[in-house]
């Protein structure tokens, strides 16, 4: 497989070197990865830390600035960050108001986390966690107790990072984190494996007259293979799995998220049908967001999160919001 890299064992940093000459506005740390808005602390300012492996772009670096995360923390590709990393993320956002660690359910992540929490606490940083487990396809995966955390992670750090610069208190930002995931639910399909730089080749075998309905975000299995289907049969898949597990009271946000190797023109045609599955299932929806956001390094498919939302969420979600990867109102 053929790659822009240099060696497999300076991906991750190299790429830290490009983010930091390319956003000036963040504080990128390449020896001890991790990435944090320049102005940080802010005061009385809720922090918010977020990270994971890396290969997931623009999740979770991508997603630091006013309006979102205060700082993220990237491991190696598909490999959780380190406690050491996390903690002195918290200790350089955090103002005396608290920081508030946004995790997704993959068992290295949890684990680090919680050890990074308990350091942090003895260094006199109060600290809550939220765990984000929106996936629909599979429970008890591999990486994984329970759900999967995949593309309500996006919804979480938004709103609740609209929350925190609003100046609202820790309590408040985690309750509606929580309630963020709680709402949220997703499903994704892979159409291609995908190839980590240290491998130089598919990760799993997916012949090319097949799709895996169910996949993670770093390859792990779904729930079945299929012959290829269209895009209307899999916005119908998708969307039916997910509300299968969740019945919206509310209008929705729609997130339909690109792998990392899908063109906007193919993820634009799959929210026409996706929206057309919606309007048949009588789901009214709120807002729309279509693109590449909570990826897998090369991997072609998409996923749909659903999120049911509120007033306040709403209002939240429309804050502006200026990063690498997600802005606007600014």
């Amino acid at each position: 497989m053929k790659m822009l890299i240099n060696v497999p064992e300076t991906v991750v940093a190299d790429a830290l070197r490009g983010m930091a000459s390319a956003h000036p506005e963040l504080a990128v740390d390449v020896e001890n990865r991790v990435i944090v808005r320049r102005d940080a602390p802010v005061a009385g300012k809720v922090g918010l830390v977020s990270g994971g492996g890396s290969g997931h772009e623009p999740l979770h670096g991508g997603f630091v600035g006013p309006g979102m995360l205060s700082a993220a923390c990237p491991g190696e590709v598909f490999t959780s960050p380190v406690p050491d990393q996390m903690v002195r993320a918290a200790a350089a956002v955090d103002s005396g108001a608290g920081v508030l660690f946004v995790v997704k359910n993959y068992t290295g992540d949890v684990l680090n986390f919680d050890m990074a929490a308990e350091l942090a606490e003895d260094e006199g940083i109060q600290v809550a966690k939220v765990l984000v487990d929106d996936d629909v396809a599979v429970t008890d995966s591999l990486y994984t107790a329970g759900r999967r955390g995949t593309g309500a992670t996006l919804f979480v750090e938004k709103i609740a990072g609209a929350a925190a610069e609003e100046g609202q208190p820790l309590e408040r930002v985690e309750a509606l984190a929580r309630q963020v995931n709680e709402n949220s639910r997703s499903f994704g399909v892979a159409l291609t494996a995908v190839t980590t730089p240290a491998k130089g080749s598919p990760t799993f075998d997916l012949p090319a007259g097949e799709l895996e309905l169910g996949i993670g975000i770093h390859g792990e299995p779904g729930r079945e293979r299929r012959p290829m289907m269209t895009s209307g049969e899999i916005a119908g898949a998708a969307v039916d799995a997910i509300l299968a597990d969740i019945t919206p009271r509310n209008p929705v946000l729609v997130l339909v998220n690109g792998m990392g190797a899908t063109p906007l023109l193919e993820l634009y045609g799959f929210n026409a049908e996706v929206q057309r599955v919606l309007g048949e299932r009588g789901v009214p929806v709120a807002r729309v967001l279509v693109g590449n956001y909570v990826t897998s390094l090369d991997m072609a498919g998409a996923s749909v999160t659903l999120c049911q939302i509120d007033e306040e969420t709403l209002r939240l979600w429309d804050a502006p919001v200026r990063t690498p990867g997600l802005r606007w109102g600014m």
